[in-house]
């Protein structure tokens, strides 16, 4: 298919980033291996940086449009550790964003070699202040291509 077909156009384009990291001591346990959890915060620092570059900050979208994207559910799958100042990379995709939902999915891989360290997918509700679920404004839904579904996520 080539883009200038028909069907072609009524795909949404994919919504990625990268962010690079480098390993702290403060996130390794004695062996120089990164403790577990961490891959959660930089699944964090993935998601903010992709919401930055799509033109928005998320403390914006909760100070000035009262939207908050608290985690409901989160899923990791480590392939290999993480060491000590390895410089990572966090790939970051949108994979669904819905009215009062998105849903992202990450790859932590080793700068250096490529070698995949963990795969994982957070989904998010969208609520206000109270924590009543609301839909997301629709600045935020432009932003992110409105109701999309990626294949494969």
């Amino acid at each position: 298919m080539s883009a200038d077909d028909p069907k072609m156009a009524d795909e949404p384009k994919e919504i990625s980033g990268e962010t690079k990291l480098r390993v702290r001591y403060a996130e390794t346990d004695k062996m120089g291996v990164v403790y577990h959890s961490n891959f959660v915060i930089w699944f964090e620092v993935g998601r903010v940086e992709l919401l930055r570059q799509l033109g928005f900050e998320y403390k914006t979208m909760e100070q000035q449009d009262n939207c908050h994207i608290p985690v409901v559910d989160l899923r990791v799958r480590y392939k290999s550790p993480a060491l000590y100042d390895d410089e990572i990379v966090v790939r970051t995709r949108l994979g669904n964003a819905r009215h009062s939902l998105l849903h992202f999915l990450y790859e932590v891989a080793r700068a250096s070699d490529g070698t995949l360290l963990a795969t994982g997918e957070t989904t998010h509700i969208i609520v206000d202040d109270k924590f009543q679920r609301c839909a997301l404004p629709e600045k935020y839904m432009k932003a992110f291509g409105g109701k999309r579904r990626i294949a494969n996520s």
